[in-house]
């Protein structure tokens, strides 16, 4: 199956609800940077929110790698302000803030393997049973990102440990691939309507002012997202790979 195939078929999933879609069950969204759990999953978090069912995100890297070479914002107040823009993001998704989770991994290096991998994997084990949650949701395993890739792999350690656990993949940069890449066909996967959570997402993404303004501008190869990459986001649904056992 190439990938313009899959993703064609994605925005073709049939509709479900989000409590047929979740098993009635409590969930983690596992986001490699922060704003990912905004633009592809803001719309399922806070349908979940509004109807009382408890969800927790998973921030995995600390964001840090989005302007390199900026002097008015070094790492550490990057990662300062990452954290902060994604507090004020899940408040506007109506997220408690105990309900979000840093690692703190480095962003542009998360590994999936060794000793910070193992710790990643027992903190999120440990987040998935304290809530009991059912499903996993995390970025797909062929997004072209290495972040991306290390935390799929990540939540494929985490699900064969906890056992009963379904995962869900959810394509962040997939759409940048030649749609004539080889990609591993998908099982199943659903949509979920979000109209009424729109422009909670929507405030949620804006949030994210150091992807989406000017407010880090000595960076000439900083990260923005486009007009373009936002209008990906910007639908009445969102879309949910199913993955095998």
């Amino acid at each position: 199956m190439t990938a313009g195939q899959l993703l064609a078929r994605a925005h073709r999933f049939p509709f479900r609800t989000l409590r047929e879609s979740l098993e009635n069950q409590t969930f983690v969204v596992i986001a490699p940077h922060p704003d990912d759990e905004s633009l592809a999953c803001g719309g399922l978090i806070a349908e979940a929110c509004r109807e009382g069912l408890q969800g927790k995100v998973v921030i995995v890297s600390d964001g840090a790698g989005s302007h390199p070479n900026s002097k008015a914002y070094p790492p550490d107040r990057l990662k300062a302000l990452r954290a902060e823009e994604a507090r004020q993001a899940g408040a506007e998704l109506g997220l408690p803030a105990e309900d979000l989770l840093f690692l703190g991994l480095p962003d542009r290096f998360v590994p999936y393997e060794g000793a910070e991998a193992e710790g990643a994997i027992g903190r999120i084990v440990d987040c998935v049973a304290e809530i009991g949650a059912g499903s996993l949701f995390v970025s797909w395993r062929h997004d072209p990102h290495c972040d991306h890739k290390a935390s799929y792999q990540i939540a494929r350690a985490v699900q064969r440990r906890v056992g009963k656990l379904r995962l869900f993949e959810y394509a962040v940069w997939g759409p940048a691939l030649p749609p004539s890449t080889q990609v591993q066909p998908i099982r199943d996967g659903f949509r979920i309507r979000i109209e009424q959570a729109l422009d909670k997402k929507r405030r949620a993404i804006a949030a994210h002012r150091s992807q989406i303004t000017d407010l880090i501008d000595d960076d000439c190869a900083g990260f923005r997202l486009t007009e373009s990459d936002l209008a990906r986001f910007d639908l009445p649904y969102e879309f949910f790979l199913e993955s095998d056992p």
